[in-house]
């Protein structure tokens, strides 16, 4: 996993998100479907480092890269919970998820049903990923009058949906 620090500017959004939610309650929180995506190895996972370095630079992390000797084989699913609920996990196939995809294979057949199932208080949420903010899924959002909330960049660790993938993660490397 590759760290990456949140500048100030992350840090700010993250402090003015958390002081516009403080006050949310258990309801407030329901009305919202957390989602996301993920991509999984189906490889086998030895919990094996292969390294190839010089002499003299023994464990400096510079020098040590992880690589699989097999192709890349996953999968990349897109799934949705809620306080009461969740969808059936969506697999992306066959390439990367665009904007016109994220329309076609998530929002139609998963988001919008949900959506009309919980009523005008529904709350979507994602992580502003580019086929998120595509111009096509913003328009479809507003003709159908999702009501979205705001989600500060570079923040999956606010998201209850991690944790769904972490559990994921694990079963299938085990």
């Amino acid at each position: 996993m590759v760290c990456i620090p949140l500048t100030p500017r992350h840090r700010a959004a993250r402090r003015r998100w958390a002081g516009e939610h403080r006050d949310w309650e258990q309801h407030d929180w329901s009305q919202v479907l957390f989602t996301d995506e993920s991509r999984f190895s189906l490889e086998c996972d030895t919990r094996r480092v292969l390294v190839w370095r010089d002499r003299g630079t023994r464990n400096n992390p510079a020098f040590v890269r992880e690589r699989s000797q097999y192709r890349r084989a996953g999968w990349m699913v897109w799934g949705e919970i809620s306080i009461g609920g969740r969808t059936d996990l969506h697999v992306i196939r066959n390439g990367t998820l665009t904007g016109r995809r994220h329309a076609d294979e998530i929002l139609r057949p998963h988001v919008i049903p949900y959506a009309g199932a919980i009523g005008d208080s529904f709350v979507f949420q994602d992580d502003n990923a580019r086929p998120h903010r595509a111009r096509l899924v913003e328009n479809m959002l507003v003709a159908e009058t999702i009501q979205c909330v705001e989600w500060p960049a570079c923040s999956p660790d606010l998201n209850p949906i991690e944790h769904v993938w972490d559990i994921l993660g694990r079963r299938i490397a085990a």
